[in-house]
């Protein structure tokens, strides 16, 4: 069996589209993946009610009993090992891990970014995209490193930016786009399809085509 752990902040949209895709593609019964544990670093978030009702196993770790960055990612490592992870989805965990904790699952470590990355690590990156004049936007899936926004890339959906794009509708036409992707990219990943060798995410052309996602024309 190939474990997944899911760590998250929020509502976690994203944990919800793997969920779903999870479900509707049986990858339990056909692929032997499981998602194991979903974690939050705030007990009130939704996610961990919504995984609690699907009977998921829900553990909530709040980041502001820890002193420090360290304390808090050993403690989160702690909690994460026993399910002997094969890939660990940040699906909008809003912390930045330490080089310690993202080295100690190298390889390991997902994260998607709204932007077609390298441009635009950071926030605000559908406001950037659009005043810098792009005319396509996306989002990425990609390794995490101890660069923010700077591991390997793994997959990309891509979008046309309107003329008319607002920062909020540009977001929310890239969002199912997102969920389309990610759920590929953690299963591509956990079944070995997708490796982290030598900084760079090596897969087969067949891998590859898939991990692109486009609007149909």
């Amino acid at each position: 069996m190939k474990n997944i752990v899911i760590l998250l902040s929020g509502r976690g949209s994203n944990f919800e589209a793997i969920l779903k895709t999870s479900r509707a593609e049986d990858w339990e019964g056909r692929f032997g993946l499981k998602i194991r544990a979903v974690i939050s670093n705030r007990p009130e978030a939704a996610g961990l009610a919504r995984a609690k009702a699907e009977g998921l196993e829900a553990i909530a770790i709040d980041h502001k009993a820890f002193p420090s960055r360290e304390a808090f990612d050993e403690a989160l490592a702690a909690s994460i090992e026993p399910f002997e992870p094969d890939v660990i989805v940040l699906a909008g965990f809003m912390r930045i891990l330490t080089e310690g904790f993202v080295k100690r699952f190298e390889g390991k470590i997902l994260n998607i970014h709204p932007a077609l990355l390298p441009l635009f690590p950071g926030l605000d990156t559908h406001k950037r995209a659009i005043e810098a004049g792009c005319r396509v936007h996306g989002s990425t899936v990609h390794f995490v490193s101890p660069v923010l926004d700077g591991g390997a890339i793994i997959g990309q959906s891509v979008v046309p930016i309107l003329a008319s794009d607002t920062p909020e509708a540009l977001a929310a036409r890239l969002l199912p786009f997102e969920h389309a992707l990610y759920p590929k990219c953690v299963r591509a990943v956990a079944l070995g399809a997708v490796k982290l060798v030598d900084g760079r995410a090596v897969m087969d052309d067949e891998t590859a085509r898939s991990l692109a996602v486009f609007p149909a024309e």
